[in-house]
């Protein structure tokens, strides 16, 4: 601590700048952590509002003078937690006995000149935030998440000090109590002391959370910000559905502007000011039209990102490992400037085991009940319990669905005894959230409409296994298990990649032992992401269809040219693969719609020939560089740019699909040169699928075109057997390891080879035939990509394959 504050052993009041992160026996994590980023990264450009502690010592010195600690020891004397009716009694005594007693002369004086002191500063009548610290909080096994009580927009003296006095009674809240009791911690042994810190006017502006590290996966290359309109309790206790966005932090430390996702949350209300000193602060509605918007523009997402990576790495050198934080930051709507107004260790994937995948398969699916935002990447089940408020919480059964509006702290009692949890609002970074992933329980947030959709003792099954979305299944369904210690797998020369499509498993599956992503699809992201055809956006002021236009309209919003949105988009979609395995190559297959594919696209029937076979029609490469769709691959081209110049994200390469001629080769190349995509240029490669006969027969003239191949099985089974893989009525004829088919990999595979270039697999042969991956190793495969579910047994195999090779 400063030295100011050690002329007095145990001060009363401390200031931020006198305080360092050793200080939590006197000032608790929050204060701790406020003071040593007051002092060491305020010059390195992270900004927090001025402010003092109300000490532990503070806090211990009204108990000992008021004798009330006794009191409190025989209140809790026949405490139990798991009576939710002995809970709420027991603390409501002792909270109402702690209001009780008279704040000492000595520690009110103290209280009233710092905030003279902070009126100096920032004017008469300052707003000030008051807030907990407990001195075992943020501790690296206890988050100790919304277990006291905070206090918002407080002015004067004697409003300050029945703040202070409340806040010092909420040590003892019901769910803080049933915390401690169940972590182990002695109620007697934790003292609270107390912020007081100027407010951020985010009651004008916006407000939020941001973690330092992936919430769900424990990706720690990326922050994840979450953002909301005016004060940040609405995000934090789950009142609202924020807006999100994930910033790549390799990247951005480079100078680079990586913005890989952002995504718009509903955020039906907002936390005001307002001037009744009783109740100083209302939620009111926000317009429709601000709802739709995002509460930052790029430029202050980029600068949260930098401020997050400051913070860490300043933790992280100071504990020297890597230490993920839970941040949260204000905007000030009268200067614009944005702030930190509170950080701590993230508490759970920094203790999470990193040598075992730990993966959850829904083994059949049902029907849909409901879906949100999925917490955790696990499976839970049980029979639902519809729990209104509060006051019903005695009604849970431990194993039971808990099912809510939102959790608010003091549901936590019932929390940890559920099997899973689902909630109408809130987002990943509410209580809710970060208390069922450090409970490691199930959960789903932002559901909509969770408690009409399911009633008191309906069997579910919760499954948060399959990327960002969660699902609530009719039913309880059959799920496995499955564990894969990391550190036994061994090595093989083949390089194995993985297939991936959707970017909201790519975090996840990054975890999976791979050398890069073999092949991207954007056809899901399109499908899922975009929805809207290309040439509509770019047309868009010339459709005629004002029902259409009006869709286009309401899913574009704050484009002004609609085509900016299809490259954003694009560019998030595509930027979340690179990121979650940069730097290792992610190969991102450009568009292979088929013209009846396109068509159902919103506005895609205004743009698509009806072709009697699509399969072989106008698709992939034809598609490119033809006058009636070329300014639409343009798009691709500005978004793949965008990935790597604006997001800094250069192991991005492409793959050209179907590509059927040497002349189709070249004028795909100039093509993307024409819109910027240069081959060769900052290391950017072009592989070619290896799909169709004549890529095999004419692959040394391909090779010289393209900087490798990439077989895709499937097509070209279908080319050489002359069978349509979609027709039942042939099906038992199409099979990969028919001998041509063989024969045909084989050649290509060694004419690579020898011109030295680039030759992986990214059909579906290998991940569905383990003697297909074989075979592929035998002919001298450098790489293969399969899906990510086949990973770990096809690298056992070819791992034996190759020791018997000599490999």
């Amino acid at each position: 601590m400063g030295q100011d504050a050690h002329k007095d052993q145990k001060p009363l009041v401390a200031w931020f700048k006198d305080l360092s992160i050793d200080d939590v026996p006197l000032v608790g994590g929050k204060n701790a952590s406020l003071g040593e980023m007051y002092r060491n990264l305020t010059p390195k450009g992270v900004s927090i509002p001025n402010g003092f502690a109300v000490t532990a010592h503070a806090y211990t010195y009204l108990l000992k003078k008021s004798k009330a600690m006794d009191k409190i020891r025989e209140i809790l004397s026949d405490l139990d937690t798991h009576d939710m009716d002995n809970l709420q009694e027991r603390g409501a005594r002792v909270r109402n006995l702690i209001r009780s007693q008279e704040f000492p002369d000595d520690l009110y004086q103290e209280i009233a000149k710092a905030y003279a002191q902070l009126e100096e500063e920032y004017g008469k009548n300052v707003d000030v935030a008051v807030r907990s610290s407990a001195t075992a909080e943020d501790l690296p096994d206890a988050s100790f998440a919304g277990q006291q009580d905070t206090f918002l927009n407080i002015r004067g003296v004697e409003d300050l000090v029945d703040a202070c006095h409340r806040c010092f009674a909420s040590l003892f809240t019901n769910r803080a109590i049933s915390y401690r009791e169940d972590k182990g911690f002695d109620h007697f042994s934790i003292a609270l002391s107390i912020a007081v810190q100027k407010m951020v006017r985010s009651d004008l502006a916006s407000s939020g959370v941001m973690f330092s590290i992936d919430t769900e996966s424990g990706f720690q290359d990326a922050v994840f910000i979450t953002g909301a309109y005016g004060l940040g309790e609405n995000v934090v206790q789950g009142a609202v559905n924020p807006d999100e966005w994930y910033v790549f932090k390799p990247t951005l430390k480079q100078g680079f502007k990586p913005i890989i996702m952002k995504k718009t949350g509903g955020k039906a209300i907002k936390m005001i000011y307002t001037t009744d000193a009783k109740q100083p602060t209302k939620n009111v509605a926000v317009p429709d039209e601000d709802r739709r918007r995002l509460v930052l523009n790029d430029d202050e997402v980029v600068e949260l990102g930098r401020m997050a990576c400051t913070i860490e790495d300043h933790y992280s050198a100071t504990a020297g490992y890597l230490k993920p934080m839970d941040i949260e930051w204000a905007k000030d709507g009268e200067t614009g400037k944005l702030f930190i107004v509170q950080a701590r260790p993230e508490t759970v994937h920094t203790l999470k085991d990193k040598a075992v995948l730990r993966e959850f398969h829904l083994k059949e699916k049902g029907d849909v009940v409901c879906t949100g935002q999925s917490v955790g990447e696990l499976i839970g089940q049980g029979g639902v319990n519809v729990i209104k408020s509060a006051q019903m919480i005695s009604q849970f059964r431990k194993g039971e669905v808990l099912v809510t509006d939102m959790t608010d702290p003091d549901w936590e009692p019932v929390m940890k005894i559920a099997g899973a949890i689902v909630t109408n609002r809130g987002g990943r970074t509410c209580h809710a959230a970060i208390v069922s992933r450090e409970l490691g329980i199930p959960c789903i947030v932002g559901a909509g409409s969770a408690t009409t959709r399911m009633q008191t003792g309906q069997d579910v099954t919760v499954d948060c296994s399959q990327g960002s979305t969660g699902y609530v299944y009719d039913g309880l369904l059959p799920y496995e298990i499955e564990e894969t210690d990391l550190e036994t797998l061994p090595k093989t020369k083949t390089k194995i990649m993985l297939n991936l499509a959707s970017p909201e498993q790519a975090f996840e599956k990054s975890f999976i032992p791979n050398h890069g992503v073999g092949l991207a699809r954007e056809e899901f992201i399109i499908n899922s992401y975009i929805k809207i055809h290309p040439l509509a956006l770019l047309r868009y002021e010339e459709l005629g269809d004002e029902i259409l236009k009006r869709a286009i309209a309401d899913m574009t919003v704050g484009y002004s040219d609609k085509s900016d949105y299809f490259v954003d988009k694009l560019a998030e979609g595509v930027g979340m693969l690179a990121a979650a395995f940069y730097p290792k190559p992610v190969i991102v297959r450009l568009s292979d719609f088929k013209s009846n594919e396109y068509a159902n696209l919103i506005g895609g029937d205004q743009f698509e020939p009806d072709e009697d076979n699509p399969m072989i029609g106008w698709r992939g490469a034809s598609r490119y560089y033809a006058k009636e769709y070329k300014e639409a691959f343009g798009l691709e081209c500005k978004a793949m740019l965008k990935i790597r110049n604006e997001m800094g994200l250069h192991n991005v390469q492409v793959m050209i699909p179907f590509c059927r001629t040497l002349d189709e080769a070249e004028q795909v190349i100039e093509t993307m040169a024409e819109f910027g995509l240069r081959q060769g240029e900052n290391g950017f490669k072009v592989i070619c699928m290896c799909e169709i006969p004549s890529n095999v027969i004419l692959a040394e003239e391909y090779l010289d075109i393209f900087d490798g191949f990439s077989i895709g099985t499937n097509d070209l089974t279908q080319l050489l057997l002359g069978v349509d893989r979609d027709s039942s009525l042939v099906s038992h004829i199409y099979d990969e390891r028919n001998p041509a088919v063989k024969k045909m990999v084989r050649q290509v595979i060694e004419t690579a080879v020898k011109k030295g270039k680039y030759i992986g697999i990214c059909g579906q042969a290998p991940s569905d035939y383990l003697e297909f991956a074989e075979f592929v190793v035998e002919c001298g495969i450098e790489t293969m990509s399969l899906n990510p579910d086949t990973v770990i047994k096809t690298t056992l195999a070819v791992a034996e394959l190759e020791k018997k090779l000599g490999l």
